[in-house]
Parts: structure tokens; sequence; C-alpha cells
């Protein structure tokens, strides 16, 4: 029987149950999301009349619980209107509307008691063959399982969501003792294709796989502080981006999580794990003990390892915690020799040698540092799991680490590695050194466009199931280059389909890039079917090479700025109008000329998390590379008859205007940025790049004809145009906008009005093109746009000038 899944009810309407409901939302799934009946009434309801009995009162938990979600920041939901999806009930009134689900969640407080309540009653109303899952942290699914129904054990398991359930990717399956293989092979599968997640089937362990070895990475750290004497600037400095993780590194992940939550998990594994070797890391330091004792949270009580204080003036300030005194104090710049070696290193697995090195504290820090990691992960196969690259996978997609420990292992080195133990006093599980002495070298191998792992039992290197759905540039880029200069690199993919994929800082465009795509573009339709753009970096890119404008237009070189900007207007339209089909596949930030790329492909295949817009009002001038030209037409094929076709070009006005960007692909097609009906969105970004490229394959092999140039844009000329300056006149008289914004807007206004034409006409691309570039190059010789450039060059954020 194919399992299909086409209702959720999920049983739990916390943090996590309205998240894992959002998130099911966001995919489709028609969700009832249950809580408990309200005991006591509010003074609100008291005040209105209402009683227990009353459905706003009975239903007021889940409602407000899911509310609550919705209006969060970082949103759980990818469009607001996906949000319908849910009905909301509670478990006394509606409990037997789960007999229509296709998959039961359990996602109440973690108490095995409490748990088995809601099974009991589950278990009533629940059709047979329902999938049942608990979305449990650490209780044993064992446990949750006994003196349940055989049908009921037959279809249940634990299946862990990591908060928040729409952006961290991990999901771990966790097989109590009687779960079908029917039903993993079944959630696995639906949690990397549907849910966009990274399935990791994990042993029924304490805290499983990935806060086993999270949680004691975060313990090891609490400890290493103290006895090297580090402030919490320093551990931030040191595991942040510089080693492939968050911004927020440590100490401001664990405020921004709650040091409570981490506590409760941490004591959790100190009762669950008494014969694990780094037992007593897992009980807390005096520090933290303190911290909790003065309810200490992070941002949820207002302090934590940070505090924000507010002065008499208004300002802010954010004080540190000393961890010798247990006082806020102001903060301390940590700065580091061995740091500095590595800024020249944009490849983050690169720095590993070099940081093992330092000769100064932060050298010491990641020598002790990585021993105490790799020697716990290698005593955890096989007690949590039997291949070494579910742990690599639940660190990378669970806490954001851009490499897991073994892969960190294999850049450093194995034998390294171990001789690093050696000089902290601890040693590698026995199957490292058993693998050493058989010529095995590494914990991983890229052989035949796939990455191979090292199989412990079978003493041999197996390849990482999974991978056929999926393309890896790093996997290929060495043995399917076709082309390669300083900005990209050009890769066949196979079946007469090319990627560029974007190699420069950030990923941004500059004339590199352009050459790259043209080179792209010409082999393409020479020797194969089509072209798609794509890349793995973190994001896919930020726009234009700013840094390159902003030199032209300082030294006035306004002949080689013109040439720059006409080069990409004509590579974009390239992208347009090439005789292959052409297919963009953003994702994450895909800013300015990212955002312009996309546009002009024939089709867009975008990840779900694609943040993407034209934002060069924040630098103070229009979008330069096609992208007025672009939402000028978008607008003019959006004019019906008897339409008021002013107020469908404002709102592509107001787009561009307002430096609009998305939240997610989906709120993406609001803006008309991405098209109904033409282009796609992916939640699985591992999946992306190999349906950007059955796309293409498919508009080729269906007879793709290479498009006619336009020449029948409607444009409205002085109807548009009087509008507009009215408007932007209005915005500046209320301050809204200031007089530079008001000069960039009206600029943009003379574009998309087609100039200031006596009547509406029909005009050409080109001749839009025109306009654009030349409002473009007006306002890079004005002195508040250099300013903005600047600011942006030096800080990473538009200047309000």
């Amino acid at each position: 029987m194919k399992r299909r899944i086409n209702k959720v009810a999920v049983i739990g309407s916390g943090i996590m149950g309205s998240g894992i409901a959002c998130h099911f939302a966001n995919i489709g799934v028609e969700v009832l999301l249950l809580d408990i009946v309200p005991r006591e009434l509010t003074d609100k309801e008291k005040n209105k009349g209402l009683s227990l009995e009353d459905k706003a009162v009975r239903n007021r938990i889940v409602i407000d619980s899911l509310q609550a979600s919705l209006k969060s920041k970082p949103s759980p939901i990818y469009h607001q209107d996906f949000a319908k999806r849910i009905k909301t009930g509670n478990l006394e009134d509606d409990i037997s509307k789960v007999s229509e689900a296709d998959w039961i969640i359990e996602v109440v407080v973690e108490r095995l008691d409490i748990k088995k309540q809601v099974f009991d009653n589950l278990e009533k109303h629940r059709k047979k063959g329902t999938l049942i899952t608990s979305n449990t942290s650490g209780i044993p699914i064992q446990q949750m399982s006994e003196g349940r129904s055989e049908d009921f054990k037959k279809h249940f398991c634990g299946t862990h969501f990591f908060n928040p359930p729409r952006y961290l990717r991990l999901f771990e399956i966790i097989p109590g003792p009687e779960t079908s293989e029917e039903v993993l092979q079944f959630l696995n599968e639906y949690g990397e294709k549907f849910l966009g997640k990274k399935s990791v089937v994990a042993k029924d362990t304490p805290a499983f796989i990935g806060n086993r070895v999270g949680i004691f990475s975060i313990m090891s750290l609490f400890h290493m502080v103290k006895e090297l004497d580090m402030t919490i600037e320093e551990v931030d400095k040191l595991t942040g981006p510089v080693i492939g993780r968050q911004k927020s590194a440590t100490f401001r992940t664990v405020d921004v999580v709650g040091l409570d939550t981490l506590v409760h998990v941490a004591n959790g594994l100190h009762k669950g794990v008494p014969t694990d070797e780094a037992h007593d890391l897992f009980a807390m330091p005096d520090y933290i003990n303190t911290m909790v004792e003065n309810e200490w949270f992070g941002s949820k009580s207002g302090q934590g390892f940070y505090k924000k204080i507010k002065s008499d003036d208004g300002s802010s300030q954010i004080k540190s915690l000393d961890l010798n005194t247990l006082e806020y104090r102001d903060q301390k710049k940590a700065s580091f020799a061995t740091l500095e070696l590595t800024k020249t290193i944009d490849k983050v697995e690169d720095r590993f040698k070099v940081l093992i090195g330092g000769k100064d504290k932060a050298g010491e820090f990641y020598r002790k540092n990585f021993a105490a990691l790799f020697a716990y992960v290698s005593n955890r196969i096989p007690e949590i799991t039997d291949e070494l690259y579910k742990i690599d996978d639940a660190m990378k997609a669970g806490f954001g680490w851009e490499h897991g420990p073994f892969q960190i292992w294999d850049a450093i080195g194995v034998e390294k590695g171990i001789e690093m133990m050696k000089a902290e006093g601890k040693e590698p599980a026995a199957w490292v050194n058993e693998m050493l002495e058989k010529g095995n070298k590494s914990f991983y191998k890229v052989k035949e466009g796939n990455t191979w792992y090292y199989d412990i039992p079978e003493k041999d290197y197996k390849k990482i199931p999974g991978q056929d759905t999926f393309i890896i540039l790093d996997n290929i880029r060495e043995s399917k280059e076709v082309f390669k200069n300083s900005g990209v690199v050009v890769e066949d993919l196979g079946d007469g389909i090319l990627n560029v994929e974007f190699r420069s800082k950030m990923n941004t465009i500059g004339g590199d890039v352009l050459d790259g795509l043209n080179k792209a573009i010409d082999l393409a339709e020479k020797e194969y079917q089509g072209l798609v753009v794509a890349n793995n970096g973190k994001n896919f890119s930020v726009g234009a090479n700013i840094g390159m404008i902003f030199m032209m237009a300082v030294e006035q070189e306004y002949d080689e700025l013109n040439m720059a900007v006409k080069y990409f207007q004509d590579t974009m339209m390239r992208m347009r109008y090439s005789s292959i089909p052409t297919v963009a596949a953003p994702h994450a930030m895909t800013l300015g000329g990212g955002c312009e790329l996309s546009l002009h492909a024939d089709k867009v295949v975008a990840a779900a998390e694609t943040y993407i817009g034209l934002v060069e009002f924040g630098v103070g001038v229009i979008p330069g590379g096609g992208g007025s030209k672009e939402m000028t037409v978008r607008a003019s094929d959006t004019f019906q008859k008897d339409d008021v076709e002013l107020n469908r070009l404002r709102e592509h006005f107001l787009t561009i205007g307002m430096a609009k960007v998305s939240t997610s692909a989906y709120e993406a097609f609001d803006t008309n940025i991405l098209q109904k009906g033409k282009d796609i969105v992916v939640v699985n970004p591992d999946r992306q790049i190999a349906i950007a490229k059955k796309h293409a394959l498919l508009m080729a092999e269906n007879g793709y004809t290479k498009p006619i140039h336009r020449t029948d844009i409607k444009v409205l000329g002085k109807q548009a145009l009087g509008a507009f300056y009215v408007g932007t006149d209005q915005m500046m008289a209320g301050k809204y906008i200031s007089e530079h914004d008001k000069k960039i807007a009206n600029k943009l206004a003379y574009v998309m009005a087609g100039g200031d034409l006596s009547e509406n006409s029909y005009v050409s691309e080109q001749y839009l093109l025109d306009l654009e570039r030349e409002a473009f190059l007006s306002l890079t010789g004005e002195r508040k746009t250099l300013e903005r450039l600047q600011h942006m060059l030096k800080k990473g954020k538009p200047l309000r000038n």
C-alpha cells in the first residue's frame, strides 16, 4: 500500500507543537492542532461573562499558542495564508477527529506519565494503520510504547524535530522495539522529500544523536572556559563563523535557546548515561548553578550570559557576564593572533589545520576542544549509531555546524587528531586505530561523484545512501569541470545540462562572473541542451560587486562604469534570449543582481528558504542590471481590460522603492518576483540542483525555442510620472523619506513610466534598459549615493542619508 499524508494531527500546541503544525501547513498538509481545556477563566473572560463551557474558552490555550507562534520572528510559516490550513481544537471535544488523520504527532510536556495518558486517549480514536509518533527529545521510545496495542507499537516511533522546525533541518527518527521497517523507511523518505529535512535514524539512547553530541560539546566548553580562564567573548569569537558555526556562537546561542532548557537536557544525560566516559562533564559547573538559581536564563528572562542595559538617554548597551565575579561588565574585544592567520582563508575546512597550530590561547583552546570532541564521537559508535556520517549529519542539520566532527577530523588529519587526543590524555575508539592500520587514512572519500564513508563493521568504504536524488557540486567540480575562471566554475551535470557555479566572495557578481556566465551560455548553445545557475554556497548571491561600482564612481570613470552596467544588462538579456533554456536555482540571500539574474531566467527553481529582492535603494541607486526594466515589463503583463493600470504599476514600483525582500520563496510570488504557473519552490535544498536540472532538460526535450525580443511593453508616460512625483513629494513632506530617497524614487519613476511620454505607448525592452542605465549612472554621480555605497562596504548595512 502506498502511504500518503493528507492530514496530520498535532497534540500539544506549545512552541514545538505550533512550530511543527506550521511546518506541515508550509508543505500543504491539512493540520489539526489540539491542546488541553483551560481549568479556570482569565480576568478578561470573566469580564465578558464567559464560562468554562464556551468554545472560545475551551480552545483558548491552543488558539493563543498558535497565534503567538505565527507572530514570532523568524516566522514559523512560509506565508501567513498557509495558516488557514491549520484547524484548532481541544483534547476533550475534538479528540475523535484524530481518526481522520494519517499521522498523529504527540508534542506534550516531557513527562512519561503524561505522555502515556495522552496515548491512552488517542488509542481509543486512532484508526488502525495510522502513524503515531512522539516528538520527545530524550524519553526512551521503549518506555512510551509499553502497554500499547500491537498495531500501535508497529506504527509508533520517535520523530524528533529540532526547534524551530521550519529552519533546523534535523529530523531524528527513533524506532521502538516493534516499529515496522515500512514505517521507518516511509518516515525517512517523507522527512527528506516532503518536509525538506535531513532524516537520521537514531538508536533509542539518551538524547539520541544530535543532543547527545551537541550537549556534550556545549558542556565541554562550559568546563573548559574556567580551566583556560577565558571570557565569554573569547569563546564566542572562537566558536562562531571562523569554524563554520552560527554568529551567535556558544553563549549567545544558549541565551536564545534558554539556559534552563539546556540544563534540563544536560541533567537528563547526567542521570541517564552513568557509564559514559564523559559523565562528569554533564554535571553543571558552579557558575551555571548560580545562574539557574538567579533565573538568568537568557533572552526569555532578560539576562543570561549577556544583558541589555538601557541608559537614561534611551540608548541601549549589551553587557557581558564575568564568569569569575558573576557580575555584568562592559564587553571586552576578543582578538587572537591565530585568527589573524585565517583571514585570507575563505574555505572553513582549510582553516582547521591553521587553528590547531596556534601558539596562543586560541590554539590551545582548539586543540583541547577538538581532541575532546573527536574522542567522544568515536566512542559513541556503535552506542548511538552504527554509521559515522549520521553524527555529522545530525550536528550540521540540528546545530547549524558547517562541518560535522568527523569532517573536521578529516580536515585536520586523522593521525594528527589522535596525536592531539593523546596530548590531552584521551584515546580514540579502537576502530579508529584499526582503520588506520588497514591503510585507510580518512573517514570520507569522494569517488564517482558521490561521498563514501568508512563503514566500521565492513572495514571498508560505503556510499552514503540517498545521494541519487541530489547533486553535490563539491563532489563533481574537479571531474566534471568544463570551464573555470576566478569567479565561476562551469560543470557538466550530465544529460546535456551545464551548471554555472559562482565562486566569488559572497557570490557577488562582477566582471569575472559575467564572463563566466557568457562563456557558459556560449558552450551550452554550441554543445549542450540547457543551463542551470546554482551553487551550494551559504547564499545564492548578495548582488553586484558594489566595491567595483564605488571605485569607478569615485574615480569618475563613467565611460567604464557605463560599459560595466551595459555588460551586466546584456548578460541578463542573454539569459533570457539564448537558444537554450536557462534555469536559476536561488537560495538564501538572493539580492540585487542575484535577484535580477533570477528575473531573467526561463524558469526559477527556488529553495523555500530564499530571501529575494531588489535592494539597490539601500546603496543609493536603482536596479541597473535589468531589474527596473523587468518589473516594468511584469507590471505591463498584468494589465487587464478595464483595470486601473496605474495601481498595478505602483505595486511593482513599491517592490523596488521599499527594497522588499521576501522572507521565503512563497512570499516572492506576492511581489511578482517569482511568477505563478512558471516558477516552482523546492523545500529540500539538497534536491534543488537536481530538480533544476530536470526542468532544464524537460524544456529542452519539449522543443525549446529561442524567445523573440519584446517590443510590446505598455508604459504610461506622464500619467504615471505625475502620480509618482506627487507620491514622493508627500512622502518627503511627511518625513517618511529623505531628500535623496526622493531623488532615487523619482529616477525609478521615470524609468518605469517609460519617460515623460505624452500618452500611453508601447516600447521595447532595450528602450527601458537604456533609461535604467542612464538613471543608474546619474545616481552614482551623487555624493549621497557614494556615502551609501561606502557605508555598505565598511559597515555591511544601509545608510539613511
